[in-house]
């Protein structure tokens, strides 16, 4: 089987240049594929690639990215402050037109005042800038791919789960048809007797009404139509589970489908041991759902 989850974590390490980074991803379940990135400032640039990468390995759930970036070889070189200067320069202007001046109102001493100078990184080429660019998105690349393992191994355990519960239901389907209250003889006797109750109830009832009432009664008591379709529902359960596509909404739309005949059992099951069956029915066909949420 080829199912594959919506929950997985994927970790990948790169380095590029005087740079080092590692991407994290996370994923969990969504309605639709959710990416939300989270990047250093100046990088923002690369975020329509990266979503053409996501939505190219996964079609639904919700994936936080985070890269965290550090420049470890980056040497720290003195930045001049142009607006700051200006200031002192002004305010020094201002005090000699007062007769005031400074002792220290050397270059030496106005570049040794705070904020004139600033630490600041070596400016980058743009070709060495775009080196790293395509490094961090082909390093993505790697932890998108990650993830799609992680969750493709998350989905063949998956799989085994929701293959035993659709089991379980096909069990449940052959246990209720095999039910004595559920052949045709017990059918039949139910029948006759709410005729016969019928009847003693309002004896003037015309054959119309009458036939109208037995063929109500017969419907309510005829649970075939409901076992034959959980039967065609199992099948498909399975086909759906030995696809190559992503079927989560598929599987989720035919657990509701398997929960309304199961519901429909239960209303006109007549008897305790088949009330059993539909009631067991419906706790298995819900936790079959339950993680069927998980499915992308």
């Amino acid at each position: 089987m080829s199912l594959s989850s919506m929950t997985g974590f994927a970790r990948v390490e790169g380095a590029e240049g005087g740079a080092r980074w590692h991407w994290e991803l996370r994923s969990v379940n969504g309605k639709g594929l959710d990416l939300r990135l989270r990047l250093p400032p100046g990088f923002e640039a690369m975020e329509p690639k990266l979503k053409a990468i996501a939505q190219g390995a996964m079609k639904r759930g919700n994936v936080q990215a985070n890269l965290q970036l550090t420049r470890e070889n980056a040497a720290n070189v003195p930045r001049l402050n142009e607006d700051v200067l200006k200031g002192v320069l002004a305010a020094v202007s201002r005090l000699r037109d007062h007769q005031i001046y400074l002792t220290d109102s050397t270059a030496e001493g106005i570049l040794s005042l705070k904020g004139v100078m600033e630490a600041g990184e070596a400016e980058e080429g743009e070709e060495a800038r775009a080196a790293l660019e395509e490094a961090l998105v082909a390093s993505f690349a790697e932890a998108v791919k990650a993830l799609a393992s992680a969750r493709d191994e998350e989905g063949a355990k998956l799989a085994a789960l929701l293959e035993g519960q659709v089991k379980r239901i096909e069990e449940l389907t052959g246990e209720a048809a095999a039910s004595p209250a559920a052949s045709a003889e017990a059918m039949r006797e139910r029948l006759k007797r709410q005729v016969e109750e019928l009847l003693g109830a309002s004896p003037a009832l015309n054959e119309e009404r009458l036939a109208q009432e037995a063929a109500l009664l017969a419907t309510k008591a005829d649970v075939r139509e409901e076992l034959d379709r959980l039967g065609a529902h199992v099948e498909q359960a399975r086909d759906l589970l030995a696809s190559d596509e992503p079927v989560g909404r598929r599987l989720d739309f035919l657990t509701q489908e398997f929960n309304r005949e199961a519901n429909t059992l239960c209303s006109k099951a007549a008897d305790v041991a088949l009330t059993r069956i539909g009631l067991e029915l419906k706790t298995v066909i819900d936790q079959l759902r339950e993680q069927v949420q998980n499915v992308e």
